[in-house]
């Protein structure tokens, strides 16, 4: 297999873009420099690099959370979808008011929101779940509620930020494959966060490597694989190279 590496969608194409983006905070941390990438409709977009590098940051800033010191952002946030690193629900909601509360403080009506959120738990296997408490569900479990309580508002733009990180491995791996479903249905544009180099090229259709603080782009891979994507695919030799050459892009930056 060869390794390619694409150049950023032409912008008339795009749902999210940033272009020369810097970030320093007000005490002077410098978080990433000149960060410029694009996402289309329906691609998915993962980016890896370590801790510390910026990119929680830049989702923030995409979401209107943070202001970059400069540079260009463009993405419509009427209809922003954010999964955090917790699944961040009221632990006094069931299910099914959780999964109802974005579109509530849309003011959508009850009878509609009750509808958007029983599509969406269906959607995300928690069907029966729904008059349990967070308390009651694994983490696994709680992180299919945040996904779904995004999924009543259909945005067309999701922004990923290491939802799975603080699950084991094989719930990690079923969440993925969860993931993979809702966007081979829904087919919303994708940004994902992750340290995993397999989460990444499992999920995407590209994926960005950066550096150590201050934060650059150094390496943009194609991920070849048509959708639908099954779980045995993570077992494919072109799988395995493709890994290996964003693991050597990683170690390349640190360097």
């Amino acid at each position: 297999m060869t390794v390619k590496t694409t150049p950023p969608a032409a912008k008339g194409s795009t749902v999210l873009s940033f272009s020369n983006v810097d970030m320093t905070f007000p005490d002077g941390t410098e978080v990433f420099k000149n960060v410029t990438f694009n996402v289309a409709p329906k691609e998915f977009v993962t980016i890896v690099g370590p801790s510390g590098c910026g990119k929680s940051t830049i989702l923030r800033i995409a979401a209107g959370l943070l202001q970059q010191t400069s540079g260009d952002v463009l993405v419509d946030r009427a209809r922003l979808g954010y999964v955090f690193q917790d699944a961040t629900l009221m632990e006094w909601r069931t299910v099914q008011s959780n999964v109802e509360l974005l579109a509530e403080l849309q003011g959508i009506d009850a009878k509609e929101r009750k509808r958007l959120a029983a599509e969406a738990i269906e959607l995300v296997g928690l069907s029966g779940f729904e008059n349990h408490y967070p308390k009651s569900l694994s983490g696994g479990m709680k992180m299919r509620v945040s996904l779904a309580r995004t999924l009543t508002l259909k945005p067309p733009v999701f922004l990923f930020d290491e939802p799975f990180g603080a699950v084991d491995e094989i719930t990690r791996e079923h969440l993925n494959e969860e993931t993979l479903k809702l966007f081979e249905r829904e087919r919303f544009a994708g940004l994902f966060i992750t340290h995993s180099i397999s989460e990444a090229v499992f999920l995407s259709t590209r994926v960005h490597v950066m550096s150590s603080r201050p934060g650059t782009l150094v390496a943009t891979f194609d991920v070849p694989f048509s959708y639908p994507r099954q779980p045995d695919l993570r077992f494919d030799a072109d799988f395995g190279e493709l890994s290996r050459a964003i693991s050597h892009a990683l170690l390349e930056a640190h360097t």
